[in-house]
C-alpha cells in the first residue's frame, strides 16, 4: 500500500492504523450526509402525492431523478477521483450537494413539481460524487481483507441520516395545522442543509487527507499477482454480476422506500401519513442495528454467506409484503429494512475485490449501479394503481433472489464451486 500526503509524496511503507482514523472520520460523516438526504427523500414522496396531487407513479420521478443522477454521473466522477484524488471529489461532491439543496428554496416558492425533480437531480450529482469518493477511500484505508467490516460500519453511520430523514420529514411535511404541511417547512429544512453541508466542505477543504494506492499490484492485475497479465474489467465475472446485483438491489430499496407509507397505510387500518413516515423511522433503525450487527457477523462468517441468507430471508419478507395481509404485511416490511442493511456495502466489496490498480474504476462502476434506483418505483407505482401497492412488492422479492444467487455463486473469485463460505 502507498500514501501520499498532499504535497504528493509517496511513501512506500503501509501506513500506521492510528494515521488512517482521522481520515476514515472524515470519510464516514460524508457517509451521514447522503444517508439524511435519502431519508428525506421517501417522505418527500408522499408528500408531494397529497400537496402537488401528483399520482403514485409519477411521484416516483423524485427516485428516478435521484437515482438517474448516479446512472449519470458516476462516470465522471470516478474520472474525476482518479485525476484529482479523493480530498478533491468529497469537497467537490459536498459543494454541489449544497448547491442542489439550495435549489429547493425557488422550487418550494414555485410549488412546481418538476422543478423539486431539477433540484433532486442537482442534489443526486454532489452526492454521487461524494459518494464514489467515500465509498473508494473506506474501502482502501487499512488492510483490504478488513474492508467489508469497514464499509458495513460506515454505511452504518449512513443509516444514522436514513434515520433521522424520516423522523424530520414526518415532523415538518406532514405537521397538522393552518400552516402544517405546505412547502414552507420544506425551504426552511433544505436551506438548513445546504448551511451544515456548505460548512462541513470548509472543514474537509483544510483537513490533511492522504491519498492512498495499492503498490502490491500494478494497473489491472490479476488475481493479485503481478506478471500474470491483465484482464479488462467486463471480463471480471465478479464484478460484471456484482455490477447488475448492485442495480437490482438498490433498484428493490428504493422502490421499497417509495412506496412503505403507501403500504402501511393501506394495509394497518387508521394508520395516517404522519404515522407512516414515523414507521419508516423504526424501519430505518432496524436498518441501522442491521448495520452493527452485520458488522459483527462478518467477523465470524464470509460475507458471501452472509449476503445469501440475508437475499433469501427478504425474498421471503416480500413475498409475505405482496400478501397484504393486515398489520402483518407492514411488519414484514420493517424487518426486510434488517436484512437489506448489509447488502450493498457488502456487493460493494465482493464486487471490487482483487481488481489491484483499477480498483477507483471499478468502484465508479459499482456506485453507477446506484442508478439502478430508476428501475423498479415507476413499475411498482403503476401496479400499485393497477392492483394495490402490496403487489408491487413481488418486483422486490425477485430482486433479492438475484441478490442471493451472487453471494450464492456470482460473487466467487478462483474458487471452487461447490465452496459456500
Amino acid at each position: 500500500m502507498v500514501i501520499e500526503t498532499d504535497a504528493a509524496a509517496p511513501l512506500a511503507a503501509r501506513p500506521e492504523p492510528k494515521a488512517l482514523r482521522g481520515p476514515l472520520a472524515f470519510a464516514i460523516a460524508c457517509f451521514v450526509v447522503w444517508g439524511l438526504a435519502y431519508g428525506l427523500l421517501d417522505v418527500l414522496n408522499k408528500h408531494f402525492q397529497e400537496t402537488l396531487h401528483v399520482g403514485k407513479a409519477q411521484s416516483t420521478w423524485l427516485q428516478m431523478a435521484y437515482f438517474g443522477a448516479y446512472l449519470v454521473m458516476s462516470a465522471p466522477a470516478g474520472l474525476l477521483l482518479q485525476a484529482r484524488g479523493y480530498k478533491f471529489g468529497i469537497v467537490s461532491g459536498l459543494a454541489v450537494t449544497a448547491f442542489g439543496a439550495l435549489l429547493f428554496i425557488p422550487a418550494a416558492r414555485a410549488a412546481s413539481f418538476p422543478f423539486f425533480v431539477g433540484s433532486m437531480f442537482v442534489l443526486a450529482s454532489g452526492l454521487c460524487c461524494l459518494e464514489t469518493a467515500a465509498d473508494t477511500y473506506v474501502n482502501v484505508l487499512g488492510p483490504p481483507e478488513h474492508a467489508p467490516q469497514r464499509l458495513n460500519l460506515a454505511q452504518s453511520f449512513n443509516a444514522l441520516g436514513v434515520f433521522f430523514g424520516p423522523l424530520i420529514g414526518g415532523a415538518l411535511f406532514f405537521r397538522q395545522g393552518p400552516t402544517g404541511g405546505g412547502q414552507g417547512e420544506v425551504q426552511a429544512t433544505y436551506l438548513v442543509i445546504a448551511v451544515l453541508v456548505l460548512i462541513f466542505a470548509a472543514v474537509v477543504s483544510r483537513a490533511r487527507l492522504p491519498e492512498i494506492h495499492d503498490a502490491h499490484h500494478g494497473p489491472d492485475t490479476v488475481h493479485g499477482a503481478a506478471g500474470r497479465g491483465s484482464t479488462p474489467l467486463f471480463r471480471r465475472p465478479h464484478l460484471v454480476f456484482g455490477v447488475a446485483t448492485q442495480a437490482l438491489y438498490v433498484g428493490a430499496q428504493v422502490g421499497i422506500g417509495a412506496f412503505f407509507i403507501n403500504l402501511v397505510t393501506e394495509t394497518w387500518q387508521g394508520l395516517t401519513s404522519r404515522d407512516g413516515a414515523f414507521l419508516l423511522s423504526l424501519a430505518a433503525l432496524a436498518y441501522l442495528i442491521g448495520r452493527f450487527a452485520t458488522t459483527g457477523l462478518l467477523l465470524r462468517f464470509q460475507p458471501r454467506t452472509v449476503l445469501t441468507f440475508y437475499g433469501l430471508a427478504n425474498l421471503a419478507l416480500c413475498l409475505l409484503v405482496a400478501a397484504g395481509l393486515a398489520r402483518i404485511s407492514a411488519m414484514a416490511l420493517v424487518a426486510v429494512f434488517f436484512f437489506m442493511s448489509t447488502m450493498f456495502a457488502t456487493i460493494f466489496t465482493l464486487g471490487v475485490a482483487d481488481l489491484g490498480g483499477s480498483t477507483k474504476r471499478g468502484a465508479s462502476l459499482m456506485v453507477m449501479a446506484i442508478g439502478g434506483g430508476v428501475l423498479l418505483p415507476y413499475p411498482m407505482g403503476r401496479i400499485a394503481e393497477a392492483f394495490g401497492t402490496p403487489a408491487a412488492f413481488l418486483l422486490p422479492a425477485a430482486c433479492f433472489g438475484v441478490v442471493a444467487l451472487y453471494g450464492w455463486r456470482g460473487s466467487r473469485i478462483g474458487e471452487p464451486a461447490h465452496d459456500l463460505a
